[in-house]
């Protein structure tokens, strides 16, 4: 069945579900600045506006688009930014 995950006062909202082959999460943000920490290998697909992500370990930020993947490995720590709502999908390995 599903789950939901709610985070930072309710402006980061997910739905946890089962993929054929990883499990995942479907969510949204609304804009703000965000501290993410991961467990697994995390697999990060924008689906709607962008996500402006500082990867572990880099100085630079980079902005993902509609579409645009990245990857965070297990055991890391990654900021973003949204300055618009935005949608994600992300598989978890």
């Amino acid at each position: 069945m599903f789950k939901t995950n709610e985070y930072f006062d309710g402006k980061v909202k997910s739905i946890a579900f089962t993929t054929k082959t990883l499990p995942a999460t479907v969510g949204v943000m609304a804009p703000g600045d965000y501290t993410f920490d991961t467990t697994s290998k995390e697999y990060m697909t924008v689906i709607s506006g962008e996500l402006i992500v500082q990867l572990p370990e880099m100085k630079e930020w980079l902005t993902f688009g509609e579409g645009a993947m990245f990857v965070v490995e297990a055991n890391q720590t990654f900021k973003l930014k949204v300055e618009a709502e935005a949608a994600y999908l992300c598989k978890y390995e």
